[in-house]
């Protein structure tokens, strides 16, 4: 995305966060909630499904009059993908006295902002950040509408072996914190049986496109399965560049490798067939609530979201706001008492919302999704 077309998208969604306020005119002070999300940067097209999915929510509870009286406000925070920039919009937010935050994508990315929401006690709920590390560090503050990384490491390994039949298993991450974290979480199971052996474990540089030289170490292994556990961005080149060099292992990626801009960076004949291991995206759940939400999101932009992060944002904004309305209260102390006592099965899009002790979110369930026909996703049984 362009640094133009980026800096008008972050307009049109600050002006159209403003105008969410309009039906409260004169009413009390809004209730401020951020959504800290890559809305410039590499990672835009998930920050910009992000931004969509909240305010479907806030739109909706403004319209049935607020919470406690008072609109809610979307105070948005781009954090353009970068740690760095992480740490200056949770500062932002700080300062704009949020009463909690939604964010963000990338668990690299949200690490030193949790940290930073921690110290300064305000309740943040990550949509898109699934690594084990984010919650093994005592926050009391924190929690995740996403699973968490070593749930889909185990998933990943059942189905390369049990269903793809996998004898000789490729894993390439990116060092990223949810990278090098899935990677791991995926390599324990695959150590511990014997029916398939991991053949070649290595890692590539986030944002370089030329990944031959580690392709060609790799197809000297003979893989039958490549499971790639960064984004999308180089998983589009991957396994572009795997084709052109006739390496035809199955590709699969993990639940940010795969999804529209995917099919478009590796060609739509290229992509085809590729899998990934995922929650379940939001056209396939049968929770009532997922499909209002669908119906009313491809009523405003066309088509459903093309990955879970979104909705599970969409998810966060609507837990903070039920510990408000639960609790009559925004005290940051109050709230997070109730998610991680109060809040139990609570209906949301992505189904019954609860949260553990560490403030994960409890049953995890994932599915893999093959890349068919005019690059639509399906399940992979």
């Amino acid at each position: 995305m362009s640094s133009r077309r980026s800096t008008r998208l972050l307009v049109v969604l600050v002006v159209l966060a403003l105008l969410s306020l309009v039906p409260f005119a004169g009413a009390q002070e809004p209730i401020k909630i951020g959504l800290q999300a890559p809305i410039t940067g590499p990672w835009a097209y998930e920050g910009e499904m992000a931004y969509n999915c909240v305010k479907i929510v806030a739109d909706w509870i403004n319209a049935a009059g607020g919470i406690l009286g008072r609109p809610v406000q979307i105070v948005l925070g781009d954090d353009q993908g970068q740690p760095q920039q992480s740490a200056l919009a949770a500062q932002r937010m700080v300062s704009e006295r949020v009463v909690a935050v939604v964010g963000t994508y990338g668990s690299s990315v949200n690490d030193p902002a949790a940290a930073i929401y921690e110290r300064n006690k305000i309740v943040n709920v990550a949509y898109g950040s699934t690594a084990e590390t984010l919650t093994q560090q005592g926050r009391k503050y924190f929690f995740r509408t996403c699973f968490r990384d070593d749930k889909q490491g185990e998933f990943f390994a059942n189905f390369a072996v049990d269903v793809l039949g996998a004898k000789r298993i490729a894993i390439i991450h990116d060092n990223t914190t949810f990278g090098k974290g899935l990677a791991e979480a995926a390599l324990r199971p695959l150590q511990a049986q014997t029916k398939a052996e991991v053949v070649f474990y290595d890692a590539i540089t986030p944002g370089e496109r030329d990944f031959t030289a580690i392709l060609g170490r790799m197809s000297l292994t003979n893989p039958d399965v490549v499971y790639f556990t960064g984004y999308y961005a180089e998983a589009g080149l991957i396994i572009r560049q795997m084709r052109t060099m006739s390496i035809a292992a199955t590709f699969v990626g993990g639940n940010a490798a795969v999804n529209d801009e995917f099919v478009k960076i590796a060609g739509l004949d290229v992509a085809k067939g590729a899998l990934m291991t995922q929650e379940p995206m939001p056209t396939d759940l049968e929770y009532p609530e997922s499909k209002a939400f669908i119906e009313e999101y491809v009523r405003r932009h066309g088509a459903p979201p093309s990955s879970p992060w979104p909705v599970y944002a969409a998810d966060a904004f609507k837990v903070i706001c039920a510990a408000i309305e639960a609790t009559g209260s925004t005290n940051s102390e109050t709230l997070m008492n109730y998610l991680h006592d109060g809040l139990k099965d609570y209906p949301g899009i992505t189904g019954p919302i609860s949260f553990d002790a560490n403030g994960d979110r409890e049953g995890a369930i994932y599915l893999a999704y093959e890349v068919f026909g005019e690059g639509d996703f399906r399940p992979r049984r």
